[in-house]
């Protein structure tokens, strides 16, 4: 058992190197035009808090202030969710999967599965795009705001169970990403793919109770926008049930272990340039 776990944590300890590694060169290729990398930065967080604008507006018109049983406040939230998410995917998850396509058209991806280590990682971690974490700091601004709207802030258990459920959301996220870039390996193209759950899952900006009936299933169970935006919400303010933060965790695992069977199975039909 001692030997196992040895075992592991030189693994762990070797991809943990490879991804310093990866984030070094992308950061230093961003950085060779300054100027570029913090305008985008700027635009790219200006991009970000504009998300709330919606919201302004919707809530704005309604009198009461309450839409489905949540106020302006406990949705800006999830709206702080959703930012954390897609800064996530535009900077650490898309840049990278998006060059497994380009791999798959051009018939290099031989290059990456030759190497000694796990594809499926060195894909994953192949291009970052630093300046999104310009959003990281966008969001963190929207839940400031939001709290300040409620006058009420979060205990460190609800902290603490809002930002694992925002961990376990990433997970999902990326589960999701490498079910659509597995499809590369049949059809090639996917860029409408991507462009169509990019809009599905723009979804996530709204409390999942403002869905109903059929909709309301499919954002909780299909495409879970609401495990990955909503309920990290309701944990932050600390009206998230153990059960419903047990399917969370239940459905993240159960995404990851089939997202890899999808990915494994998937590259059995990659043909090289030199096939």
């Amino acid at each position: 058992m001692s030997g196992i776990l040895r075992h592991l944590g030189v693994s762990m300890w070797r991809y943990l190197k490879l991804l310093g590694i990866q984030l070094k060169a992308s950061l230093l290729l961003s950085m060779q035009y300054r100027a570029d990398f913090f305008i985008d930065a700027v635009i790219s967080m200006f991009w970000a808090v504009t998300a709330i604008a919606p919201l302004w507006v919707v809530y704005g018109e309604r009198v009461g202030g309450q839409i489905s049983g949540w106020s302006l406040g406990e949705a800006m939230l999830v709206v702080g969710c959703f930012i954390f998410l897609q800064a996530v995917l535009e900077g650490v998850i898309q840049p990278s999967l998006q060059t497994v396509v380009e791999h798959i058209r051009k018939g290099t991806l031989d290059f990456v599965l030759l190497k000694p280590a796990d594809a499926q990682f060195l894909v994953s971690t192949a291009r970052f795009q630093p300046w999104k974490a310009s959003n990281f700091l966008a969001s963190g601004v929207i839940f400031g705001v939001a709290f300040a709207r409620l006058e009420v802030w979060p205990s460190l258990g609800n902290l603490a169970q809002g930002a694992l459920l925002l961990v376990v959301a990433t997970g999902l996220l990326y589960s999701l990403w490498i079910w659509v870039v597995s499809a590369a390996f049949v059809v090639v193209k996917v860029n409408n793919l991507t462009f169509l759950l990019s809009a599905i899952l723009d979804v996530g900006r709204w409390p999942v109770g403002v869905f109903r009936g059929v909709l309301r299933w499919v954002f909780t169970f299909v495409i879970p926008t609401a495990l990955m935006t909503t309920f990290p919400a309701q944990a932050l303010l600390g009206v998230l049930s153990w059960a419903e933060f047990r399917l969370v965790i239940v459905c993240a695992v159960v995404f990851a272990i089939v997202s890899r069977w999808v990915w494994l199975r998937s590259i059995r039909y990659y043909t090289s340039a030199s096939s």
